[in-house]
């Protein structure tokens, strides 16, 4: 599966890290957050480097909508409700300052990334709902109104709309920015101890670490296993269905996200928790939709996206834990990267250079509040269940049983095993223990892929790592008496 962002863009490669080496301030990532921040870190005089277990944008940044908007579905009546009014306008502005960053940028350096200038919106049947959040934001300085008039195949819908707002190519703009940073690709960090970073090759000495991985690999301190969940979501880049301007989400009984690039309608949806999709079918969901709404359309592409989802429903942007100070994370940013990268970058920024930053207080991950305690009340309760499944639920099926092309949990020689045949009858066997923190991994047919229900870690049918917080492959097993079809 390739995005619409990579058949588009390629970028050049770097050298992994060969020699040990000392700078001011490391970033484990280089997706549009790691690399956000060593820019502005760099313009701001720091000595930074910048090192991505893969390559650049490889992660979740190549497989984003890329829509810069302040508008994060419906939240700023329940943000207003949960953290009050200041905190509240504190994550508003952090946004559309941030949307304001992108466009100073852009347009300073001259970057050819098909930024446009353009609405928001946030549709659904619910009239009163989407008044109130106009309110909402309304009163925090939001450019928000209700809208009737919106272009899309539905009936009886209302939207709130954010004007100002913008959308852009993701890698284009990412290569251009990467031009000039001190970036290792193919080096994966395998610890950190206090300023001291090992990758397989080297080390790296720094005097501040920034930890931007999407989900940050180091359990302890932090606790970010308990405060954080992945979600999946699926989408088609479609020929002959391009709406009028804008970008879309659903809210409610319809929950489709659309937004245009040149030519094509990018169409989006599908989405849950990561490691629960069992039956499958999310790509044919959608292209039954696709054909039912559009029904000349041409599919050109199709992926898939992952988000962290924090427990309170705000990024964690700052100090990784208090007892790490010179540790910083940026994490869980739902499914708004863009402008939470961005934010992240100016927040990060700010700490290290010793500036306060207007908007930190709310994105501070040492805050507390019930919202935070409920979700990680459920966040542990997910994943003490998906652990237990482990040595208590039976497999249901045997090799013999499955399908080419398809996966499932047998037991073999008494332990339970992931076996996946592929189309030419062949049985591949792995480990279905998670090497993070050991949840039972559970086969994701639409991906061909072992996926982590407790923290959202992926791999692909013969083991190999596909996203975080695992660090390493799961166990290949080769076993004599293992089943053939």
């Amino acid at each position: 599966m390739e995005s619409i962002w990579t058949k588009t863009c390629s970028i050049p490669h770097r050298k992994p890290l060969q020699n040990d080496l000392e700078t001011e301030v490391a970033v484990i990532g280089a997706g549009m957050a790691g690399i956000l921040i060593a820019y502005l870190l760099q313009k701001a005089g720091k000595n930074v480097i910048v090192l991505d277990a893969d390559r650049i944008a490889s992660g979740q940044t190549k497989n984003t909508t890329a829509k810069i908007t302040s508008q994060h579905d419906l939240i700023y009546a329940n943000l207003i409700e949960t953290f009050g009014t200041e905190k509240a306008r504190q994550y508003a502005m952090a946004n559309e300052t941030a949307i304001e960053m992108y466009r100073n940028l852009i347009k300073n350096e001259n970057i050819d990334c098909d930024f446009e200038e353009t609405s928001a919106y946030i549709y659904a049947k619910d009239k009163n709902k989407l008044q109130a959040e106009v309110d909402a934001a309304v009163s925090l300085g939001l450019p928000a109104s209700l809208t009737e008039q919106i272009p899309l195949p539905f009936e009886n819908v209302y939207a709130v709309r954010f004007n100002n707002q913008a959308q852009f190519h993701p890698l284009k703009f990412i290569k251009h920015l990467s031009d000039n940073l001190e970036i290792y690709e193919k080096t994966p960090v395998l610890s950190v101890e206090e300023h001291l970073l090992k990758t397989p090759k080297a080390t790296v000495t720094a005097e501040h670490i920034v930890f931007a991985t999407h989900y940050p690999f180091i359990n302890f301190p932090g606790l970010y296993f308990m405060r954080l969940h992945q979600d999946r979501s699926y989408v088609l880049a479609l020929e002959n269905a391009v709406p009028s301007d804008g970008m879309y989400l659903g809210n409610g009984e319809i929950i489709y996200s659309f937004r245009k690039y040149k030519n094509y309608l990018l169409f989006g949806g599908e989405g849950h928790r990561t490691g629960e999709n069992k039956n499958g079918g999310r790509y044919d969901n959608l292209r039954n939709k696709a054909k039912e709404l559009f029904p000349n359309a041409k599919e050109i592409a199709h992926w898939s996206a992952q988000d962290c989802i924090p427990a309170d429903g705000i990024p964690y942007i700052g100090q990784y834990a208090s007892a790490k100070p010179y540790w910083y994370v940026a994490t869980g940013f739902q499914k708004w990267g863009m402008t939470s990268s961005m934010v992240s970058a100016m927040i990060i920024r700010d700490m290290i250079c010793g500036k306060k930053n207007p908007y930190a207080d709310v994105f501070d991950p040492q805050r507390f509040s019930m919202d935070a305690v409920e979700g990680i009340a459920c966040e542990m309760k997910e994943a003490t269940k998906t652990y237990i499944k482990r040595f208590f639920k039976l497999p249901e099926e045997t090799a013999s049983e499955l399908p080419a092309g398809h996966g499932g949990i047998i037991e073999i020689n008494g332990e339970k095993t992931g076996v996946y045949k592929d189309e030419n009858g062949e049985i591949h066997t792995v480990d279905i223990r998670c090497p993070h923190l050991g949840c039972q991994l559970d086969w994701n047919p639409d991906e061909k892929s072992w996926d982590c229900p407790c923290h959202g870690s992926r791999f692909d049918f013969r083991g190999n790592l596909i996203n975080n917080p695992a660090q390493i492959n799961i166990t290949i097993k080769k076993n004599e008496k293992s089943p053939r079809p």
